[in-house]
């Protein structure tokens, strides 16, 4: 799943994510990206996958809208709308909703990955 074109990046995501295909998620992203968790709280290398597979054993698949994709050089910003709506395996309703705001860069292979992933986008902590 390798991407040449940053605004494909959400796609791709969302691919690996109703696979529930934790390593596809993982080459989307740069060793050391950061996520961030909450305003203000982020993680990154193990936190980060930590945080990811949290995400993926709600069992609910997501989807997300790529609102604008800003490309400078081998710098991407990426502004996508998410929705991760369902029922989890326990039967529990799941609703997470937001707009994204992540970074990507273009590494020395011409594949994008994510640098900064930034669920709560611009959502006040």
């Amino acid at each position: 799943m390798a991407v040449s074109d940053p605004a494909r990046l959400p796609e791709v995501f969302v691919e690996a994510f109703n696979a529930k295909d934790l390593d596809a998620i993982d080459r989307l992203f740069e060793p050391e990206a950061v996520r961030v968790l909450t305003p203000g709280v982020v993680v990154t290398g193990d936190g980060r996958r930590q945080a990811t597979s949290s995400f993926l054993s709600l069992g609910v698949p997501i989807d997300i809208s790529v609102r604008h994709t800003y490309v400078y050089d081998d710098i991407a910003l990426v502004i996508g709308d998410f929705v991760i709506d369902g029922t989890n395996p326990d039967g529990e309703r799941v609703h997470i909703e937001g707009t994204a705001t992540d970074v990507a860069r273009r590494g020395s292979d011409g594949l994008w990955r994510y640098v900064i992933d930034n669920p709560p986008g611009v959502e006040h902590g």
